[in-house]
């Protein structure tokens, strides 16, 4: 459900960036207010992921155009880590394994970062152990999982379901999902839904960037944004999710060709 609050969290506004001189995105316009849910979708390549990684500040992309205001700042002139810490989350569509590194002590460092940035004191190793505990009840994971490294051995919905084990320890502020549904059984999507459906609040917004309808069979969106050529084609409700499920992208694509210039 669409928050009451109608203050905008992100606006990006004709975002166009490269990579490696290819231009991907060519023009992105899109809008999210607190309290909303929007899912993003499109055929491969259409740029769904190197705007997810462009609003992260992932390094290999270069903006070359455009502008991204979050909380009434620019996006854009802020380092990977201070967007992380004002409160910007990517959930990875293959996250990283990190040999020797414990996903206890990942844990604890990112949200003590997060709280030196929000002025906050540090918690100690004690009341870290006591609020992680409780955090893994959103995803229903085994707490042997917090001693071996971080994603080492982990099956694909293990390592989705630490992402958002992750996001409900961050509590960001914009949570960029980016096809966290890929490679998940039936029950580990019930699992990493049902958490991001529990972290959904009016304080914050969440953006999926998915393939498939069957995301939004649990996790109800207030928008759907199709996306292809680098640039939103089309918006609607969850009710276009569902014509895309029946109709495929052609038409959306066919209608929208000449208009970009394809």
């Amino acid at each position: 459900m669409i928050s009451e609050n109608s203050e905008v969290l992100l606006s990006v506004r004709d975002l166009t960036a490269d990579v490696d001189g290819t231009p991907i995105l060519k023009g992105v316009n899109l809008e999210v207010r607190y309290g909303e849910i929007h899912a993003i979708m499109g055929p491969n390549g259409s740029g769904k992921s190197t705007l997810s990684k462009v609003l992260a500040g992932h390094p290999a992309y270069q903006v070359t155009g455009g502008e991204v205001i979050f909380q009434g700042q620019n996006l854009l002139d802020l380092t990977p880590e201070e967007r992380a810490r004002s409160g910007v989350f990517l959930a990875f569509q293959y996250p990283l394994e990190i040999p020797g590194v414990s996903n206890l002590d990942f844990l604890r460092v990112a949200y003590n970062s997060r709280r030196k940035a929000q002025g906050l004191e540090e918690v100690d190793a004690f009341d870290f152990d006591d609020l992680i505990e409780e955090k893994l009840d959103v995803v229903k994971m085994n707490p042997s999982f917090l001693s071996r490294s971080l994603n080492e051995g982990f099956s694909g919905g293990e390592k989705k379901r630490n992402e958002i084990l992750q996001m409900a320890l961050l509590e960001p502020k914009l949570a960029i999902l980016d096809e966290t549904d890929s490679g998940l059984d039936i029950d580990a999507l019930r699992i990493v839904a049902n958490g991001v459906n529990q972290l959904a609040k009016p304080e914050n917004a969440t953006i999926m960037i998915t393939h498939y309808q069957r995301l939004l069979d649990y996790i109800i969106p207030d928008y759907v944004h199709v996306m292809a050529y680098g640039k939103i084609l089309m918006c609607g409700g969850k009710d276009l999710a569902l014509e895309l499920e029946s109709r495929g992208y052609d038409w959306i694509l066919q209608e929208s060709a000449v208009g970009v210039g394809v």
